[in-house]
């Protein structure tokens, strides 16, 4: 993990080492930091940010998926923790949403409908880890929206 800084990102600064489902402890991890990345920071620059981390993603995974011999090895989580900080900066700020969120977002990421488990399965390298917990971060994002429209923020 700290033979090179690729490594200690994309295995989601050791939550992807889990023994037991990384890619929730990953998830649960950027659940916890999202305050501290996002309170000192406006939506634009914290948007830019995630777009940045974004990318940094791709270059790490694509490094850490070829050492590992697996290009979307399991241990692999910055793909889950992007993607959750993306979708908690546009979740209402309660706890309870955002532990829906949090939930709403494995349920996508595990269970893949079309077309993530297309891009999943055809989409490889840094960009294919990347582009699935995006396209569930979407899912995610669209179900949290019609849920607030029943229930209210």
């Amino acid at each position: 993990m700290l033979s090179h800084p690729a490594h200690f990102i994309s295995l989601g600064f050791g939550s992807g080492l889990s023994p037991k489902a990384p890619g929730t402890a990953g998830t649960l991890l950027a659940w916890l930091l999202y305050p501290l990345l996002r309170t000192p920071l406006s939506e634009a620059t914290f948007l830019a940010l995630v777009c940045a981390l974004f990318v940094a993603g791709i270059l790490a995974a694509e490094r850490t998926g070829r050492a590992l011999g697996a290009s979307d090895h399991g241990a692999i989580v910055w793909d889950e923790m992007v993607a959750m900080w993306l979708v908690l900066a546009f979740t209402p700020a309660s706890l309870i949403w955002q532990a829906v969120a949090v939930a709403l977002f494995r349920l996508f990421d595990i269970t893949k409908p079309p077309p993530i488990r297309w891009a999943d399965s055809r989409v490889k390298g840094g960009f294919g880890v990347m582009l699935d917990d995006l396209l569930a971060a979407g899912y995610t994002l669209l179900s949290l929206a019609v849920l607030v429209a029943i229930f209210g923020a």
